[in-house]
């Protein structure tokens, strides 16, 4: 992971920021050179556009702001595992030493299944602990904060280790809630950029195709149509060279056609992309838009035989909520980890007991598919009633070796 510096700090503007700052913070007896810090930190995890640059900001501004010599931020899965983990403090060499990341045990874990800010002065001694594995640097101080993103838990910052050999104080621990706020708002505009960039593309694909079929081939066809009227007029020798070149524009009009049509119709280039497609296509079924959800390399571990059964499935589970769950609002999300998961969740009336997958033997033709489409994959499918109503629709894929 490769370091990024902060900005210098704003402490030209900083004295009229400090009153807000302040409020965020709580107390009143922070420095003012942790408030220009703090203040430097909000504007560095701001910087990118990009979700991963995004976090590895988050990660490397979070351990200089608290004082920590480790940090690491882990994102939290749909089952409460850790799907990804980012660090810093620890070179490359050092990470292959420890071996696997964790997947959110022990002290980690209690931040998961408590999302409160938890300072503990040595884990070593804390009964939570899971213990350090082999080649893995001691460790005591710890904090560890939670991102929220969307009044969701995107994952926590984990601090260990203040520097100076302390523990770290309240006043560290209320600087980095408050830095989270501002990374849980870094996030989602990284992710609202993305989504934006995927929009432009298929936007500017069907622009094109449109200009093609409206202006270039309709050109085209007025030049033919021109020159077959002229061969008429001339001897045999240059009528038979003026249809050729006819022949020729015809040959290239079929394969503009031929283009436009795949502008039309071709996949984009990314799952996330093609679902962000799909979705958008669907809204005028459903009458809203899906929130579209992603955790994980989407885009490079998933293969293109399961991305196809992703938006497969994907596709078949919208048109049954179109038809059939008069849902105000859907969510799709989909995981790359250690397997690929795809949950498709909704509010609308919901299965019957009866009805979930385990029980009703997936009697559906649609759900059969599901189904068959998880299991040539080495997945499964599940449909269940939502803990608040409405379905939840579970499938995965494994990844290959």
């Amino acid at each position: 992971m490769s370091a990024h510096t902060a900005p210098n700090d704003p402490t030209d503007n900083a004295s009229s920021q400090h009153f807000a700052v302040n409020s965020a913070v709580g107390p009143a007896s922070t420095s003012p050179e942790r408030l220009n810090k703090l203040l430097g930190a909000f504007l560095a995890v701001a910087q990118d556009l990009s979700l991963s640059a995004t976090l590895d900001r988050i990660v490397e501004t979070s351990k200089d702001l608290a004082g920590a010599q480790y940090a690491a931020l882990g994102v939290i899965a749909p089952d409460g595992t850790l799907s990804e983990f980012i660090t810093s403090g620890i070179d490359a060499a050092g990470i292959a030493a420890i071996g696997a990341p964790p997947t959110g045990k022990g002290i980690l874990g209690a931040l998961i299944l408590n999302p409160q800010p938890l300072r503990i002065a040595d884990i070593e001694t804390d009964e939570r602990a899971f213990g350090l594995p082999p080649n893995h640097p001691p460790m005591h101080s710890f904090l560890g904060v939670p991102i929220v993103v969307r009044d969701r838990i995107f994952g926590n910052l984990y601090l260990t280790e203040k520097i100076n050999g302390e523990q770290f104080t309240q006043e560290d621990k209320s600087l980095v809630v408050a830095l989270a706020a501002a990374a849980g708002v870094a996030i989602l505009n990284a992710r609202l950029h993305s989504q934006v960039q995927e929009l432009a593309i298929i936007e500017d694909r069907e622009r094109i195709a449109r200009d093609l079929h409206d202006t270039v081939i309709q050109r085209l066809f007025a030049a033919g149509m021109s020159l077959q009227s002229t061969s008429r007029m001339v001897d045999d020798a240059p009528a038979a060279r003026i249809l050729e070149a006819v022949d020729n524009l015809d040959r290239t009009i079929r394969e503009i056609r031929g283009t436009i049509f795949a502008l039309q119709h071709q996949q984009p280039t990314s799952l996330h992309a093609a679902l962000r497609t799909l979705l958008a296509e669907s809204r005028s079924s459903l009458g809203f838009l899906p929130e579209l959800l992603t955790e994980g390399p989407i885009d490079t571990i998933v293969s293109p035989e399961i991305a196809e059964n992703i938006l497969a499935t994907t596709r078949e589970a919208i048109s049954n909520i179109a038809q059939h769950a008069k849902a105000s609002r859907a969510e799709v999300f989909v995981l790359a980890g250690s397997d690929v998961r795809l949950r498709i969740t909704d509010n609308g009336v919901g299965v019957a007991p009866s009805d979930d997958a385990a029980e009703s033997d997936l009697r559906g033709n649609g759900l059969r598919n599901m189904s068959a489409r998880a299991e040539s994959l080495g997945g499964k499918l599940a449909l269940r009633r939502g803990p608040e109503g409405g379905t939840v629709l579970e499938w995965s894929a494994a990844l290959s070796e």
